[in-house]
């Protein structure tokens, strides 16, 4: 009883920290956009965290959580159903923490896929849509597709089982994969590309963006420390100590070769490189040496500076670097589990390329359906009047700074 309430505490304060994340998504993305559409962001990331909670409660823990399963697909029931032992909570449900304790956790995740695509498709579309989409991403998809692993679906029964620790790909390509798609329908942001060349579009609030990127590590320590699914003195402070090394190498690694590269020190570039770190280890975390961690954030954050160059040669638009950080490093992390560290092998490798096309295939069509579909039929793009004059004027009628003003165009 000692110990299951020690490893209980511990995933508690995990939970605690995880939540503490969606201040830290919040933060970047104001930071990284402008000031005119502020509210709308913050707006977004309020809804999904408060109807993301609520659509696990009802549908989604139970989706991603079936009980006796090997498939695709399956579903435990509508709601909550504790098991109790006469009117108290059994707490042999797991030796490491309680069943209320599993699904608060587990819900902390689910929001976070669909946070990630507020920010690539920020400053242009409308709000509705996206709060229909995140309803069925988070509701529908991400529980099913996250079963597949964490359920004990058809990766985990695979010769040699898909392996993803904490979500690199089913948490963060997850959310990756959607927002490549959602930028790809929603197209630009009016002034991004001139001449067919990438413009910069300056974001309001760097000291912001710069905080919301260190509330993010400090989450980090919930994502994968409470991914242990227990107190383990000797597994929680290595995972703690490679997310670490690998959010370090992931940075420094960003700014040397983007300033290499652009000839400049740029933060931005520098603070995505701290994400693409936190992402690439996420994967194999409990796997990895510090050596191997540093090797494996080194590399993501070089990835961040090519994949945000690729991003705007082929013309897409992501404010916030999103799908460089999310998908790019999310796949690269995920990888990494079958090159580096105690799994390290060629069967271990196919079967994390399994995972990640299988990964690909459900969150493109899924997410591509939604998104195309209210295209066509209610639009999701604001017009071009409310795009200049900001979304939190038109949609929300109110201004983030209404003593302060800057001017943008």
């Amino acid at each position: 009883m000692e110990l299951l309430t020690i490893n209980n505490v511990w995933m508690m304060i995990c939970t605690a920290l995880v939540f503490f994340m969606h201040l830290g998504f919040a933060f970047l993305e104001i930071g990284l956009t402008r000031q005119k559409n502020t509210l709308n962001i913050l707006f977004k990331n309020i809804f999904i965290i408060t109807v993301g909670l609520l659509l696990y409660c009802l549908v989604g823990f139970n989706l991603m959580y079936p009980g006796d399963f090997n498939g695709f697909i399956g579903f435990a029931g509508l709601g909550l159903d504790a098991p109790m032992v006469e009117g108290a909570l059994d707490l042999t449900y797991n030796e490491g923490y309680t069943y209320w304790t599993d699904f608060l956790f587990q819900g902390m995740f689910a929001a976070t896929a669909a946070t990630i695509v507020s920010g690539a498709v920020a400053e242009r579309m409308k709000i509705g849509p996206f709060m229909v989409f995140t309803i069925f991403y988070v509701g529908l998809i991400y529980p099913i597709a996250g079963s597949w692993k964490w359920g004990g679906g058809f990766l985990q029964t695979l010769e040699t089982p898909f392996y993803d620790f904490a979500g690199s790909t089913l948490v963060h390509s997850v959310g990756g994969w959607a927002a490549l798609v959602a930028v790809f329908l929603l197209g630009s942001r009016i002034g991004k590309f001139k001449d067919g060349k990438p413009r910069a579009i300056p974001g309001h609030n760097i000291p912001i963006a710069t905080a919301g990127v260190l509330i993010l590590w400090l989450g980090w320590f919930g994502f994968n420390g409470g991914s242990v699914l227990s107190a383990d003195p000797g597994l929680t402070s290595l995972t703690l100590v490679t997310t670490c090394l690998a959010a370090a190498a992931g940075g420094v690694v960003a700014a040397l070769v983007s300033t290499i590269r652009y000839k400049n020190l740029d933060l931005t570039m520098f603070l995505n490189g701290i994400l693409g770190g936190l992402v690439g280890i996420t994967a194999g975390a409990d796997q990895m040496s510090p050596t191997d961690a540093i090797l494996i954030g080194a590399i993501a954050g070089a990835i961040i500076v090519f994949a945000v160059s690729l991003i705007d040669k082929i013309k897409l638009d992501d404010p916030v670097g999103a799908i460089a950080v999310h998908l790019a490093c999310g796949i690269w992390g995920t990888l990494a589990v079958g090159i580096f560290g105690n799994l390290a092998s060629v069967a271990q490798f196919i079967s994390q390329l399994i995972g990640v096309a299988s990964y690909a295939v459900i969150c493109i069509i899924s997410s591509f359906l939604i998104i195309y579909i209210m295209k066509k039929t209610v639009g999701i793009r604001v017009s071009e009047k409310e795009e200049l004059e900001g979304l939190d004027a038109h949609e929300h009628g109110m201004d983030a700074y209404p003593d302060f003003r800057l001017n943008e165009h």
